[in-house]
């Protein structure tokens, strides 16, 4: 990016993060989540970096929040409240630790470390140990008082002792000022949400929302009426000077809550670890945080380190993974299906997302380009769900760069060049050429991919089908070493290995070989049910649509697809072929009727370590077991697996037996 693009895009990226703060901050409304804007931020700061010449006074960088509100009298921060600045990866973190070490002259710096509780930042001053005012972080110089509504929240002593292990013994400071966060607890949150649904009034987008609208209520007893909760994390005595750790200490012994979690670290390697350790409970814990805080824990290097702007060189906020970040779309391509189907995928700056680097972006079909009006050039939001394909979430059009171009589709398929349109009743375009290459490389990639065969990827395909090694699926099961020789990239050892796992993986459950033939509108669930019913695929290939809405959640549609796929010539023959080659189509076991996962629903959640979740949810069925998605009071089990998600603490909520991955297999094993 030239220096002339640069002062294009600081311009935009300003105006838009100044909107957004203002709305988040002063108005306590959000359009666009804290996520995004912090990547939007994070973008600001790096080319401010890369062009310090541009930083100007009124950079969204430069400072803390929004104006006071009106409503509530103004008061002056003895000290200012100051930002933090956000890193994402460990290699900023390490940039930053380095930089710190350099500028106070020592090779190393104990590092004091906290959860980042994502609440409402709060300066509370005690005068002579009796709660005086208690304020807003406002601009960070002027805040609002908010110090009746204070006085209403529990965890906040309205007076406290020095105890006597200080060196001043008893004797409590004349002016103690102690910095933390209001914030509402996830439980009560949820209970606020559903009696303002109840009554028909607007809920709130996120806990630290409420949080802001319930202190800066004006009645107080509206915000007695909500239960707040508040955890210190900083504290300040007139002409005394302690480790952050030691303030720690004593926040706890005049009476606060401090964040959990916390401790003293003495290298980067050490703070990783406990980053990752409070993010394995993140979605446990009874409050929201985004990231964790690092501090240098000397407090004499800390004030000596400065600040940059409004923001303290010792200290910075590692943030968690963002389910949302902005990025450029840098181009639209369409990738073809093992169906014909063509799907747009938006090529993207890289960028950080829910612990991954994100290069691409689903864009869905043309409808839902045409409706977020996406365009090449343009700012997106991105968001992910779990371990899913991250997704364009909006524009922001505030950002686009001039003369961009409406997104158009393609009317001629991009690897074989045929014909594309819809089909009655659908939104996708598809190809209209059965036989083109991306198609056949995709149904064999799906097939390997039921049969287990992980050692194959859609390169090996490509390279097999443009060699004419293999013409179809079942072509797999007949290759031989010497059928890869003299093709590029496998030699003697790897040709051997290939073919060694695919020869292995011969045997399948019929369940899983119904899956892998891609037959439409059958899935998993759907599968399994089938092979419950029929036992073999001479049963289901034979079944009639009569026969098959005689099966537990199979209706019309589906039994019409299944009937429709086994009367075409070559997916029977297909079927022969993949015999021939040797495949074993294996019955299914019988489910069992007792033991203790019979007529019990089950959940999974999490990533398991010793099996996928669709093997999970198969063996819970055989089991005699239910799998389902969703957690309710009548779940029989929650198998919790690394990273689980809020089903984990529904499921406590709820008192559903929760196991974990050891107690799951012995049960299986005991049944």
């Amino acid at each position: 990016m030239t220096k002339q693009e640069a002062v294009q895009r600081i311009e935009k990226l300003r105006k838009v993060i100044n909107h957004h703060r203002y709305l988040y901050h002063v108005l306590d409304r959000e359009e666009m989540s804290e996520a995004a804007l912090d990547s939007l931020k994070h973008e600001l700061h790096s080319l401010e970096q890369t062009y310090p010449d541009l930083i100007t006074a009124d950079s969204p960088t430069q400072r803390v929040g929004g104006k006071a509100l009106d409503s509530f009298k103004k008061v002056t921060h003895a000290r200012r409240m100051l930002s933090i600045e956000d890193v994402f990866t460990r290699e900023e973190f390490d940039h930053w630790y380095e930089d710190v070490c350099k500028r106070s002259g020592k090779k190393t710096l104990d590092v004091f470390v906290m959860p980042k509780v994502d609440g409402l930042a709060l300066s509370i001053v005690y005068e002579n140990g009796v709660l005086k005012t208690a304020a807003t972080r406002g601009d960070g110089t002027v805040g609002e008082d908010v110090t009746l509504n204070i006085k209403t929240i529990e965890s906040v002593p309205l007076s406290i002792v020095f105890p006597s292990i200080h060196r001043r013994g008893p004797l409590t400071p004349p002016r103690v000022e102690v910095r933390g966060e209001v914030y509402f607890p996830t439980k009560a949150f949820d209970a606020l949400n559903a009696s303002l649904k109840k009554k028909g009034e607007k809920t709130f987008a996120n806990p630290r929302n409420a949080a802001a609208g319930t202190l800066r209520q004006l009645d107080p007893s509206i915000t007695a009426s909500r239960p707040l909760a508040f955890m210190a994390w900083g504290l300040f005595v007139d002409g005394e000077t302690f480790p952050q750790e030691e303030a720690f200490a004593l926040l706890k012994e005049i009476g606060f809550r401090s964040v959990p979690f916390s401790a003293l670290c003495k290298d980067p390697d050490e703070v990783e670890k406990r980053w990752h350790d409070v993010l394995k409970r993140r979605d446990r814990l009874p409050f929201w945080i985004d990231g964790f805080v690092a501090r240098v824990n000397d407090q004499t290097v800390f004030d000596e380190l400065g600040v940059i702007g409004k923001t303290p060189r010792g200290l910075v906020a590692w943030k968690y993974p963002a389910e949302e970040s902005t990025t450029i779309i840098r181009d639209i391509v369409w990738y073809v299906g093992r169906t014909g189907a063509l799907t747009p995928v938006a090529v993207v700056d890289p960028t950080q997302l829910a612990g991954t680097t994100v290069k691409h972006a689903s864009l869905h079909n043309i409808d839902e380009i045409e409706r977020l009006d996406v365009r090449v050039g343009d700012t997106v939001i991105l968001y992910k769900a779990g371990d899913i394909i991250p997704k364009v979430k909006e524009v922001v059009k505030d950002l686009r760069p001039a003369h961009t171009k409406q997104t158009k589709p393609p009317t001629r398929c991009p690897i074989c060049g045929s014909s594309v349109a819809r089909r009655d009743g659908e939104v996708a375009l598809y190809c209209a050429n059965k036989n083109c290459f991306a198609q056949d490389q995709e149904r064999i990639l799906h097939v390997a991919r039921a049969f287990g065969i992980d050692g194959i990827g859609p390169q090996h395909i490509g390279a097999f089908l443009q060699a004419k090694v293999i013409r179809e699926a079942p072509d797999l099961f007949a290759l031989k070493p010497d059928d890869l020789e003299g093709l590029e990239g496998f030699g003697d050892i790897l040709a051997k290995k290939l073919v060694d796992q695919i020869q292995s993986h011969k045997r399948i459950q019929l369940s899983h070989f119904l899956i892998g033939l891609g037959i439409r509108h059958v899935g998993n669930e759907t599968a399994e049910d089938l092979a419950d019913k029929f036992q073999t695929i001479d049963g289901v290939m034979d079944a009639t649509v009569e026969v098959l809405l005689s099966v537990k959640d199979v209706g019309e549609v589906v039994a019409k697809s299944i009937v429709e796929f086994f009367a075409d010539k070559h997916h029977r023959a297909l079927v022969g072929e993949f015999q021939k080659n040797g495949v074993s189509i294996q019955k299914p076991a019988s489910r069992k009727t007792e033991g203790p996962f019979a007529g019990k629903t089950f959940v999974v959640t999490g990533t398991l370590a010793t099996m996928s979740r669709e093997e999970a949810e198969t063996a819970v069925r055989r089991a005699g077991g239910d799998p389902a998605s969703s957690v309710s009071k009548k779940t029989g089990f929650v198998l919790v697996g690394e990273s689980p998600g809020s089903k984990a603490q529904k499921a406590k909520d709820l008192g559903v037996r929760i196991l974990s991955e050891e107690e799951f297999i012995r049960m299986l094993k005991a049944s």
